[in-house]
């Protein structure tokens, strides 16, 4: 196991044919008013300019790192090939199209270190292509695991992990791989613990919302019963409640 640098921030973004957005998002890295971090951009094999583009920012910072997938592995591989090659005491994450605001490391880091807290996130806004931002997505005060089963509300993008207190953090190769992520991890007894502010930006795709949400609704019933292996009867209370608070973030944000 690598000896991890404390307060050093690992942030991990696998990319693949990312080549139109990902120097936004690495820059938006790279503006961090929080200086001790390090970016692992993990090539998932791509096609296009991703590799070429992925190379030309690592020259520009000597913080920034690129990993080689030898195939296309998809994106639970891809991080946790990131994971595996951190140094950092914290793990973020951070896909390559989306974008952090400058203060958001200072102000995560601040707060979990003030508080002690393991497993943290924020506040975030989605950003469509044209940028148009919508209202941002209110999230809990703390979250524990069975809070969680009733849906998704920890962005993926605005997570930090203390290794020090988690130590194993490895995403499975399923849909909604970075739920079932903070599933595995809250089911441990830990608890999230929200930064009520506004820090990210999650790009949403225009296309196929409908169908996107039939699946996201067919994933995560299969969480429901195949992963985390619910009764029938409380798997059905959860969807319901995963249901309620989709329609609830559609209409309001």
């Amino acid at each position: 196991m690598l000896e991890w640098k404390s307060n050093l921030v690992s942030v991990i973004m696998p990319a693949y044919n990312s080549q139109a957005l990902l120097e936004s998002s690495v820059r938006s890295v790279m503006a961090q008013t929080y200086p001790h971090w390090e970016l692992l951009i993990v090539d998932d094999a791509s096609t296009d300019a991703t590799l070429a583009i992925a190379r030309e920012l690592a020259r520009a910072d000597e913080r920034i790192r690129l990993v080689r997938m030898t195939h296309n592995a998809g994106v639970a591989a891809a991080r946790n090939r990131g994971i595996a090659e951190a140094r950092g005491q914290y793990i973020a994450f951070l896909d390559s199209d989306d974008l952090w605001l400058e203060r958001k490391l200072e102000a995560q880091i601040g707060f979990m270190q003030s508080t002690g807290t393991a497993f943290s996130f924020t506040k975030y806004r989605r950003m469509r292509r044209n940028g148009t931002l919508g209202r941002a997505l209110g999230v809990p005060v703390t979250v524990g695991y069975e809070q969680l089963l009733r849906g998704n509300v920890i962005g993926c993008l605005t997570v930090i992990i203390d290794r020090a207190q988690v130590p194993e953090i490895e995403m499975p190769h399923v849909k909604h791989e970075d739920y079932v992520t903070w599933l595995g991890i809250l089911k441990r007894g830990v608890v999230a613990w929200s930064l009520q502010q506004d820090l990210a930006r999650y790009r949403v795709a225009e296309s196929s919302v409908s169908s996107d949400k039939k699946r996201s609704a067919g994933w995560t019933w299969n969480i429901y019963r195949q992963v985390e292996k619910l009764s029938i009867p409380k798997a059905i209370w959860c969807f319901v409640h995963y249901s309620l608070h989709s329609i609830y973030v559609r209409l309001v944000y």
